[in-house]
């Protein structure tokens, strides 16, 4: 199964005007990935994502030269099922030799950001053309799923407080019975974000699930007084509450609440999400993997998890490549227990795939198709491309 081509498009996709929102990110007008596509003799093509950022817009043109720059030509002729071996190569450079020999990382100097989501994208995609190769999907290399079926929660929730009550319960008429909702600097104070929230569950009433997200905007302070605020509203958890890098904060946070704090979906590599455990700032790990260095990190973050009695949640706001390897992530992993679903406009998780995600009545069903079971529509991406 020798690689025979590695490449990487950027698909920029606009979003209708009637499916926009506004966030902290601002307006979001359009949908952009990197999508990557592996090719093997035989003419089995996998197919993953690469992020240029944990918001659904955003330019993809340096992660699109960095697979096809500087990755492919490295991984022209290598054998697609040595992928552990792949992803050190890709992660050490020039001393993969070294690392692989000695039994530890020599990485290069750009291992995060654009470095690290490109890997994540070329990592999925050899995944998904091994278990298309095998004819079996990739839950099935990892061990098989834990359970057949997983809740899905409904991701969204922007909407003012006179409106937010609406906006939730027409998730929960779809069939879900968890939501989560957008809250931080977006709202201009935290009493606007606790009086959102507060609308919020007097809208759902107790037996929904309800998480809140303020993307990193609070500083420690102010994310503890909104947890204050809403102490007695039983938030399933507390998304993101202060800038990734400031783990003290985070920890000051977590230690202040019994609301779960949940984190990580900006993070690279099972190094940060190690850190995130040591400083005991995190009750669910959120990994994005296509920005975390893809399935075969999010595996072994994974394994912190379980090992340190955490909860996994992947964090699934992308395309429905990405989706999907986080969904499949959670049915490997004993320490899963709900998967992320996003209702805002998405049109590469729900127009770009042939045949695209199913999430029926909130529920999840373990996957059955080799490798990811995604395959992308030739003429999106040919429309899209940018």
């Amino acid at each position: 199964m020798k690689i025979r081509d590695v490449r990487a498009r950027w698909i920029h996709c606009p979003i209708p005007v009637e499916q926009q929102h506004v966030s902290d990110f601002g307006r979001i007008t359009s949908f952009d990935a990197a999508i990557i596509s592996v090719e093997v003799d035989g003419g089995i093509v996998g197919w993953g994502e690469a992020k240029a950022g944990v918001g659904s817009s955003g330019p993809c043109r340096a992660v699109v030269e960095a697979v096809n720059d500087e990755y492919a030509p490295a991984l022209v002729g290598l054998d697609a099922r040595r992928i552990t071996a792949i992803w050190d190569t890709m992660y050490n450079g020039t001393r993969a030799g070294y690392a692989l020999e000695r039994g530890r990382g020599f990485p290069v100097l750009g291992r995060r950001g654009v470095s690290m989501s490109a890997m994540s994208g070329v990592d999925m995609a050899l995944w998904d053309v091994v278990g298309k190769a095998l004819g079996l999907p990739v839950v099935d290399l990892w061990g098989g799923p834990c359970t057949d079926t997983l809740p899905a929660y409904a991701s969204g929730g922007w909407a003012d407080a006179d409106n937010i009550g609406a906006q939730l319960q027409g998730y929960v008429d779809h069939g879900f019975d968890a939501v989560k909702m957008r809250v931080g600097i977006m709202d201009g104070d935290v009493a606007t974000s606790v009086a959102r929230v507060r609308a919020a569950r007097d809208a759902l009433g107790p037996d929904i699930g309800l998480m809140a997200d303020a993307h990193g905007t609070y500083n420690s302070t102010d994310a503890m007084r909104f947890l204050a605020g809403v102490e007695d509203v039983g938030l399933r958890w507390f998304e993101e509450p202060v800038n990734a890098d400031d783990v003290a904060a985070a920890r000051r946070v977590r230690a202040s609440t019994r609301t779960p704090i949940a984190a990580g979906e900006s993070e690279s590599t099972r190094f940060d999400f190690r850190e995130l455990i040591a400083h005991e700032a995190a009750d669910v790990l959120q990994p994005d993997l296509a920005i975390c260095g893809g399935p075969t990190e999010g595996r072994r973050i994974a394994a912190l998890a379980e090992t340190h009695q955490l909860e996994l949640a992947p964090h699934c706001w992308g395309s429905a490549l990405s989706f999907n390897a986080g969904v499949t992530l959670a049915f490997a992993s004993s320490a899963a227990r709900t998967v992320e679903y996003s209702l805002g406009g998405n049109p590469l998780l729900r127009e770009m795939p042939i045949e695209p995600p199913v999430v029926e009545d909130g529920i999840v069903l373990a996957p059955t198709s080799p490798g990811f079971g995604i395959e992308p529509r030739q003429d999106f991406l040919d429309e899209y491309e940018r």
